[in-house]
């Protein structure tokens, strides 16, 4: 069990991308921390107080999170006497990365001293089946990507916080390590052995009542050239009845491969359709999902307009719009 509140540890992160966990677990767990620790250069901000670790304990927090992704998943030596201290000052501490907290020799025996909890949420010991293809009974929603880091958490959160606003018998599937901590259970699907993304994917989302909405938050992008992998993968295993395709009106190139240009929206959905009709041949894209956090409302509400007479499809922007034509549309599968 992961104690809370958190402190939230920024490191040295330069970008708000890197430092997407924090920022999810500061939106969709609102009072869940007391604040944020950032090192010497960072250039993330969460809004929260800066706190020491002995400042945070006396607020009430638990466990420190680290709220910071790196490419890679490791942890940086300067991190190091900085979870330490936390340690020392009576934290546990979470962590997400695909590098366990355990493996840096500091740190476990700082935690077995202390009699701490080591949270590596991205771990499991639990081994999934190879995937059947087998058609599972409820129903199901798939967040997609044109890249990374552009918004399937937070479109699957808020898709299913409409559709339970709505009265519908709804849930978020976690698949990436911020959600597993929003929502306290998940499947990393990214740390997943190759040949079992699928099948991990069909236990996440299981079989229920005809009427019943998983939502499943997505990975990757089947455009990126290293993480198409695991999209494929759980495309494949959630067998989605509908997907949203999830985008950044701004973004140019794929955001860590600048040699890789963002793909049209009609492009993604053909390709996105196409496999996901490999195991559930009625798939379907029922809407697109905007990032316009760098836009004024205006001006995004008229790309919003522009794209939902191009593609006939709800296009709203799960932080700033209603979304309740898309639940319309969901209703109606």
């Amino acid at each position: 069990m992961i104690l809370r509140p958190y402190l939230l540890f920024l490191g040295d992160a330069k970008t708000e991308w890197v430092a997407k966990t924090a920022f999810g677990v500061r939106d969709w767990l609102p009072g869940e921390s007391v604040g944020q620790q950032r090192l010497p250069g960072c250039g993330v901000d969460l809004g929260l107080a800066d706190l020491t670790a002995e400042a945070a304990v006396a607020l009430g927090a638990r466990s420190m999170l680290i709220g910071v992704a790196p490419v890679g998943g490791e942890i940086p030596p300067s991190w190091t006497p900085s979870l330490l201290a936390a340690l020392e000052a009576g934290l546990d501490l979470v962590s997400g990365l695909h590098t366990r907290l355990g493996d840096v020799a500091e740190i476990r025996q700082a935690a077995e001293r202390l009699g701490r909890t080591l949270h590596d949420v991205r771990h499991t010991d639990r081994r999934f089946p190879i995937a059947t293809g087998r058609k599972r009974r409820g129903k199901r929603l798939l967040t997609v990507g044109t890249d990374c880091a552009l918004g399937k958490k937070y479109t699957a959160l808020a898709i299913t916080r409409a559709l339970k606003a709505r009265g519908l018998d709804a849930d978020f599937r976690a698949t990436g390590q911020t959600g597993i901590m929003i929502a306290g259970d998940g499947v990393a699907i990214d740390a997943v052995v190759a040949d079992f993304v699928s099948g991990a994917a069909e236990t996440l989302s299981p079989d229920a009542a005809d009427n019943h909405w998983d939502v499943i938050e997505g990975q990757g992008s089947l455009f990126h050239p290293a993480y198409a992998g695991v999209t494929l993968g759980l495309i494949h295993g959630s067998q989605p009845d509908a997907m949203v395709l999830c985008h950044d009106p701004l973004r140019q190139a794929l955001h860590s491969h600048t040699d890789y240009p963002i793909v049209g929206l009609k492009v993604a959905i053909s390709r996105f359709t196409e496999a996901a009709r490999l195991t559930n041949p009625a798939a379907q894209v029922v809407g697109v999902s905007l990032n316009t956090s760098s836009l004024d409302p205006d001006r995004a509400q008229a790309i919003m307009d522009a794209l939902a007479r191009e593609h006939g499809l709800p296009c709203f922007d799960p932080m700033r719009s209603s979304l309740e034509p898309l639940v319309a549309r969901i209703v109606s599968l």
